[in-house]
């Protein structure tokens, strides 16, 4: 449905429709239809520049030499449009989140957010953090933990390490992407892990940060970490008697609201803990189970989440300001859907602003909505949809009901499909019929 629309409104070119469908309901922007053809095509063939000015400002791809790219500029109505895709600097679609992974690495490193040591390389300065050093790189675990240890500045004189080839490898160990032509063979270390290890590695600060009660199958791993690795946190975490050792710049790098919390706002709140001199908060309304959840999704943008913990974490996630861990949620409640808790999940949806998920609830309810006409729950969320719109009319529209007609209409696609859908529709007119909301 999101899809179709997009492409349609592309055509017309409706930017608000177009913004509604990228920015609130998670349609990918570069999407291709039957024709392989892009929302961005279709906005350049038809003329539409603010449109195409949006697309490419929220990730439409239209890189020079490339199928798109020429694709777009040769059919591009006007000379304005064919100049800003000639202007056009890329920006991804996933980029647009704050809450992306890797642009928050990215930031992290360089605007230093809290970092714990200066790299002076013949006389420029490199801000970074022990705990992503050490965890990406054996070396510089090595290091960090013998020569280095305890010293905030590490100067650097070697004349085999210059600053282009230092920062070079900085920005490959925080986000594994050097810039083009620069060498980073610079320092004797291990071969960089492959790009999915990047989340894997960060992911092992999050280990460290467990308490030793809830490592489970992690073992016995006393804090500091195995290999001698030592995360140097500098932020406690209390939540129901359990102690979290963490980082400030991943906490405060991915959430606003921890952020606020521990620069901002809330010092009052802080007291030292006995163990290591770190400031330690405590954290209400929150189980330790759900806060490791929070803590894997803060450090590697991932938490293997069970469809029975979703509710719980979906409204930690929202509290902390983490809309990507709600997406997960989102994910993760999508297959808990039946007959029995369809109606549930929707309501969750909304109430979150999932809009992903509410539209798998409506495309579930359309097939079996013969079956949900007849449950008390159904009929009153339809109730309760009719009366949410305001100054409602007898001809006016209920959007639970046009979500469900339009999934019922795009399964057909055959004669036998064709009388299928007249009965589930017609049970839909019957139930509104019999509740006095026929539209």
């Amino acid at each position: 449905m999101d899809t179709s629309d997009l492409f349609a409104s592309c055509r017309k070119g409706d930017v608000g429709r177009v913004r509604y469908l990228l920015e609130q309901r998670d349609v990918e922007v570069n999407v291709r239809d039957k024709w392989d053809s892009t929302p961005l095509y279709y906005a350049c063939l038809c003329g539409h520049e603010e449109l195409v000015l949006y697309l490419l400002a929220n990730g439409a791809r239209c890189e020079a030499n490339t199928f798109d790219g020429e694709r777009c500029l040769y059919g591009a109505l006007s000379d304005p449009i064919r100049r800003a895709l000639r202007d056009y600097k890329q920006v991804t679609a996933s980029c647009r989140r704050r809450d992306y992974y890797d642009d928050f690495l990215q930031r992290l490193l360089e605007q230093g957010i809290h970092s714990d040591v200066v790299f002076v390389v013949h006389g420029k300065p490199f801000r970074a953090h022990r705990c992503v050093l050490g965890v990406r790189s054996a070396y510089f675990a090595g290091m960090l933990d013998t020569k280095w240890k305890g010293k905030n500045i590490v100067v650097l004189r070697h004349p085999l390490i210059n600053p282009v080839a230092f920062g070079a490898l900085l920005q490959y160990l925080y986000t594994v992407a050097s810039k083009p032509g620069t060498c980073v063979k610079v320092l004797t270390i291990e071969p960089p892990p492959a790009d999915p290890r990047l989340r894997e590695d960060m992911a092992l600060l999050a280990d460290c940060a467990l308490p030793p009660e809830l490592r489970g199958d992690l073992g016995e791993l006393p804090f500091p970490c195995p290999d001698g690795f030592n995360s140097c946190p500098d932020v406690c975490f209390r939540v129901e008697g359990c102690s979290f050792l963490c980082h400030k710049a991943f906490f405060c790098g991915r959430s606003d609201y921890f952020r606020a919390l521990l620069d901002d706002h809330f010092r009052e709140n802080e007291e030292l803990e006995a163990s290591g001199g770190l400031p330690a908060i405590t954290l209400h309304g929150i189980s330790p189970d759900v806060f490791t959840h929070v803590l894997y999704y803060i450090y590697s943008d991932h938490t293997e989440l069970p469809p029975e913990a979703a509710y719980d974490v979906l409204s930690v996630a929202d509290m902390y300001l983490l809309p990507g861990l709600k997406r997960l949620c989102g994910r993760s409640l999508a297959q808990l859907l039946d007959e029995d808790s369809v109606v549930g999940v929707w309501r969750v949806a909304k109430l979150f602003r999932l809009a992903r998920l509410e539209d798998q609830c409506t495309e579930y309810m359309a097939k079996v909505i013969e079956k949900l006409v007849e449950r008390e729950d159904f009929v009153e969320a339809v109730r309760e949809e009719a009366a949410a719109v305001a100054a409602r009319q007898e001809t006016d529209s209920i959007p639970l009901v046009d979500d469900i007609r339009f999934h019922v209409a795009s399964t057909v696609q055959t004669y036998s499909a064709i009388e299928e859908a007249q009965q589930r529709l017609r049970a839909l007119e019957d139930l509104l019929v019999s509740i006095g909301l026929d539209c």
